[in-house]
């Protein structure tokens, strides 16, 4: 039935109300469930799809998901990725564990399986069982167990509006960089301001989508993976964290579900705790020994470090000098290529001398991939090659034997930041910088809630335009 002209006039008033709203009227929200209506559901469907790096993924790989509890033994099938459909003829059969999760979404069961004795550069096919169902079919190709070029993507926090906002970020990463093969996450994937927010895990495999599922991911736990009750104020690690992501453990003992390596085809990752070792000094200097021994018995060409803290900070009144204290000796003498960071939701990087030759010191990069921006310290202005404020960001790491190919491109698509950084067969290093010669972007938010911030995250996913 066509509208009628007094629908039509009621419609036209009704926009115009809502596009004078204030932004000062716009109500908080971190994820885009309103208040009584549920999305993430736990179902008979296997959600939540996972492809994790082990300490060895040329010959295996850990895949973890999420189904109801109805669901015990599920099973992932694996097979040689083959153009016919008939995957399932010749497919190995592997029976996961899972551990139990409840929250608000229902009563969970997270699974979990390894799979060993993969071949090295091989393209796989699998799937994942759920309550008398199974997932479609994904595709991943192992690494070779030599070095061999490929791509990796580095994103920063997402932590807020992760659906709404941070999505976007990932889309254009990977229409950017479309084989890549590792995403790596330097933390704060989602906020957990006051405890367990199913919800905002459900918008983060959302917004990641099938790229969770077919590329390696390598997380570092952010200070909003763990959270701290109101009688003690020590920060722990909520079981989401674990439920999801089901880490190489060859990290110390009482870090091994946050502290790790992977070795990817001739690049060593290497996730590092730094919530744990901000608030225990005894666990900066455990890991400081740990990643010792790590990269004293390192046979890859590349090394990159990450974690959630920055070594040096750029946003306004923050530092950690623990970390400086402990960690960055350790980076120094060891001559690390790449420190990759989160935390500050602004961008900077440090370190390389543009053509000058050394076997000392990393390259350092904070970066941000959601939408909460914080503003750039004085200090960082005056210190770091390149700083941004108010900007999503994602960076790309081009791998070949003489060099890393850094970029680091907005949301839109737009290279910010970039450098090459060349290495000779006997360890000496020398840097080029290929930043564009435009302005360091700064905060355009006209009405910044705070003085420290730009943006709060909280405040975009139901924003409406300002009052002309």
């Amino acid at each position: 039935m066509p509208y009628s002209k007094l629908t039509l006039v009621a419609c036209a008033l009704s926009l115009a109300l809502s596009t004078t709203a204030s932004a000062a009227q716009t109500p908080s929200a971190n994820t885009s469930i309103p208040d009584g209506q549920q999305r993430y559901q736990v179902t008979a469907f296997p959600d939540r799809i996972a492809l994790l790096g082990t300490a060895t993924p040329h010959n295996s790989q850990t895949v973890t998901w999420r189904t109801n509890a109805q669901v015990k033994g599920a099973k992932v099938q694996i097979s040689n990725a083959t153009p016919s459909p008939g995957m399932h003829l010749h497919a190995s059969e592997h029976t996961a564990e899972y551990v139990e999760l409840e929250s608000p979404n229902g009563k969970a069961h997270h699974h979990r399986v390894t799979v060993n004795n993969l071949q090295p550069d091989t393209l796989y096919a699998y799937r994942v069982s759920g309550e008398g169902t199974w997932s479609d079919w994904y595709q991943f190709k192992t690494p070779t167990a030599k070095f061999t070029p490929y791509t990796a993507l580095y994103l920063g926090d997402a932590q807020n509006a992760v659906y709404s906002h941070y999505s976007r970020t990932v889309r254009e990463a990977i229409r950017t960089a479309p084989r890549a093969r590792v995403m790596l996450y330097a933390g704060d994937l989602v906020n957990s301001r006051s405890g367990i927010h199913d919800n905002e895990w459900g918008e983060w495999f959302a917004a990641t989508s099938w790229m969770a599922s077919t590329l390696n991911q390598l997380p570092a736990a952010g200070n909003h993976e763990f959270s701290s009750d109101d009688d003690n104020p020590i920060r722990y690690l909520l079981p989401n964290w674990t439920a999801h992501y089901k880490v190489a453990g060859n990290g110390p003992e009482a870090l091994s579900d946050t502290v790790y390596f992977s070795d990817y085809q001739g690049v060593r990752y290497i996730a590092l705790d730094s919530t744990e070792a901000l608030q225990h000094e005894s666990k900066a200097k455990q890991q400081a020994e740990w990643l010792e021994q790590v990269l004293a018995n390192n046979p890859n060409r590349w090394t990159v470090v990450f974690h959630h803290h920055p070594i040096q900070s750029v946003s306004k009144g923050r530092d950690n000098p623990i970390l400086r204290e402990y960690w960055q000796p350790v980076y120094e003498k060891y001559n690390v290529d790449l420190v990759l960071q989160g935390h500050d939701h602004t961008y900077g990087r440090m370190g390389g001398v543009t053509q000058t030759k050394s076997k000392q010191g990393p390259i350092y990069v904070v970066s941000v991939a959601g939408p909460k921006m914080y503003l750039v310290s004085d200090n960082a202005k005056g210190t770091m090659t390149r700083t941004a404020e108010d900007t999503q960001l994602f960076q790309t790491l081009d791998f070949t034997q003489e060099e890393i190919v850094y970029r680091s491109y907005t949301a839109t698509g737009d290279l910010y930041d970039g450098f090459t950084l060349h290495k000779s067969n006997d360890g000496e290093k020398s840097f080029t910088d290929e930043a564009p010669a435009t302005a360091n972007r700064v905060c355009e938010n006209p009405s910044p809630s705070r003085e420290d911030r730009c943006w709060n995250g909280t405040d975009l996913i139901y924003a409406k335009p300002l009052e002309q």
